[in-house]
């Protein structure tokens, strides 16, 4: 059925009605309206037209119930069939309104009729199911890159030592920071400012098969991509006072300045010096915290408040053991990866608190943020530990403290379309005077990017980071201290530089590829890697030793660099 608007050649002109088969027209005092342009006329014959409409197709709706009502009883099998049918049909409903409540009796139905014999479970499970969100991030690269380590060093101690495997050039494929989720949103009964929110977040491997993390640097039997291994939480949200969940998320001292870092997943990611204390793979502070509280404030005048805390949950007093109810050590040590015994001695916290403030106007961005990790156990770095050293009944090293860091960022897009970030770090490990020769986690940092918009579709960025030196440093492979009894080196050479370079063309709204260039200077002590705060495949100081020959094997003072070329799709 429908209305057809017919134009004749003369101005007197008819309004046809099709319905039913029968054909109905409108004529004189209509078609003298029109020929008058009287707009209010037309309108209201319209209505009146489409009121007509409306109660022909109620009197058809009507007659085809009656007609189905007087009809015979069918097969079981047949109305088995069909309510397969309706089932999926409803589903479909429900998914786009996402309002039914599951107060509903089995026999009620809404004013549509929706939902009419359906289970009130049922009913209400397809509801909250219209209000999930499915999303994700998919990455992969093709990359290029050296460790830029030699052949062999000379100790302090004058030994000759011989890194194994690949020190030059290898290709690799990434997968960078690749993921999948759901998240919803269900408002509690008829308060549509309070309602339940959820997120289940999962890594995914695309490029390689999903496992355990072992290597010979650390044996963890983490699987990264499994279910839900990434920011996942419940929690209860309102458009007045904020959000409060629980779960496992980045941290607010990560998240506060992630918009700062255009190398997110890439080889010159901003994690390979900003947040890392000691180089290498880990991103000390700026990490995920599982088995957490936090706090998400609205905006307020353009400022915003987030605050976490994670529950240490950890039996042992010294961190040693893994946290109850996890799989692996706390804060990205892993067992294995301080050498023997297998243990968590190698940064393994309890307690971590995480915050950070912000202001938001326009084009300029500014925040603050604080993170302290309790009773950090770094003990596997006191190799060589003297008597004096060790705690009071000499079974343990004394070597267990607080870790915190600090920073402020800023960022500002101006007019012509360039974007500069910039931030300034603190972060310090505190242990007694004694021990400020193996001290490699206290330092200063800073990074600074410039982003500029060529087109609508293309970009450019670059970025420069640096890692000041720090009091002390354990000593790797090449740098291990001559005296078999020192725990350190003093005033080490451990400081590194980080430069990095993209071009990003965007194809559509979902898909964007990307090039960059990458390297790490690192002083004859550092291990800054290539590659850390996220991505599946790094480049870092450890040879190709095999487990059964210990772990781990790092080489300081590599020289790493890297090009990548790059597909992004959001969705």
């Amino acid at each position: 059925m429908g209305i057809r608007n017919l134009k004749p050649r003369h101005a007197a002109a008819s309004l046809c009605l099709f319905a039913a088969g029968s054909v109905t027209c409108s004529g004189g005092a209509f078609a003298q309206a029109i020929a008058a342009d009287d707009d209010k006329q037309q309108i209201q014959l319209l209505k009146q037209q489409m009121e007509a409409l409306n109660k022909k197709l109620d009197a058809l709706v009507a007659k085809q119930a009656q007609t189905a009502n007087s009809q015979p009883a069918v097969s079981p099998a047949v109305a088995s069939a069909n309510a397969g049918t309706s089932s999926g049909t409803s589903s479909g409903t429900s998914a786009n309104t996402g309002t039914t409540s599951g107060a509903q009796k089995t026999s009620d139905a809404d004013a549509s009729g929706w939902g009419a014999g359906m289970p009130a479970k049922l009913k209400s499970l397809l509801a909250a199911l219209g209000d999930m969100e499915f999303y994700g991030n998919l990455d992969l690269s093709v990359d290029y890159a050296t460790k830029g380590l030699k052949d062999s060093y000379v100790t302090p101690g004058g030994t000759v030592v011989f890194p194994r495997g690949h020190m030059g050039w290898q290709p690799d494929v990434s997968s960078n920071l690749s993921y999948v989720g759901v998240r919803g949103k269900r408002p509690f009964g008829s308060d549509a400012s309070l309602a339940f929110v959820y997120q289940l977040e999962t890594q995914l491997d695309i490029s390689a098969t999903s496992g355990s993390s072992n290597s010979n640097s650390a044996q963890d039997s983490t699987v990264k991509g499994a279910l839900t291994s990434r920011n996942s939480f419940i929690g209860v949200a309102s458009s007045s006072w904020g959000a409060l969940k629980i779960g496992k998320t980045d941290a607010p001292y990560k998240t506060s300045t992630a918009r700062m870092n255009p190398f997110s997943g890439m080889l010159g990611d901003y994690s390979v010096i900003m947040g890392n204390t000691g180089g290498d793979n880990r991103v000390e502070f700026g990490t995920r915290l599982d088995h957490a509280i936090w706090y998400e404030s609205p905006s307020f005048h353009g400022w915003s408040l987030n605050a976490l805390v994670s529950p240490g949950q950890n039996r042992g007093y010294e961190n040693s053991v893994q946290a109850s109810g996890e799989s692996s050590c706390t804060g990205g040590n892993v067992p294995g990866s301080g050498g023997n015994p297998i243990a968590c001695n190698d940064g393994s916290y309890g307690s971590a608190y995480s915050a950070n403030l912000a202001y938001s106007n326009g084009p300029l961005y500014f925040t603050t943020a604080y993170e302290i990790h309790l009773g950090v156990n770094r003990s596997s770095d006191v190799t060589n530990t003297p008597a004096a050293l060790a705690s009071p009944d000499g079974t343990d090293p004394n070597d267990i403290g607080n870790e915190w860091a600090f920073k402020v960022g800023a960022q500002y897009k101006f007019p012509t379309l360039t974007t500069v970030s910039a931030i300034y770090e603190v972060m310090r490990r505190q242990i007694p005077a004694y021990l400020q020769t193996q001290n490699e986690r206290s330092r200063n940092g800073f990074w600074l990017a410039l982003t500029q918009e060529i087109t609508p579709k293309d970009s450019v960025s670059v970025g420069w980071a640096h890692a000041n030196r720090t009091p002390g440093d354990p000593g790797q492979h090449n740098t291990a201290p001559a005296d078999p009894n020192a725990i350190g080196i003093p005033n080490p050479s451990n400081g590194a530089n980080m430069v990095t370079a993209m071009y990003k063309h965007a194809i559509d709204k979902h898909a964007t590829v990307y090039a960059d260039y990458a390297m790490v200077i690192n002083q004859a002590a550092a291990h800054y890697a290539l590659g850390a705060g996220g991505r599946s495949v790094t480049v870092d100081c450890h040879d190709g030793s095999s487990i059964s020959q210990g772990a781990p094997f790092c080489y300081a003072g590599g020289r790493e660099m890297g090009f990548s070329v790059g597909l992004n799709y959001k969705f």
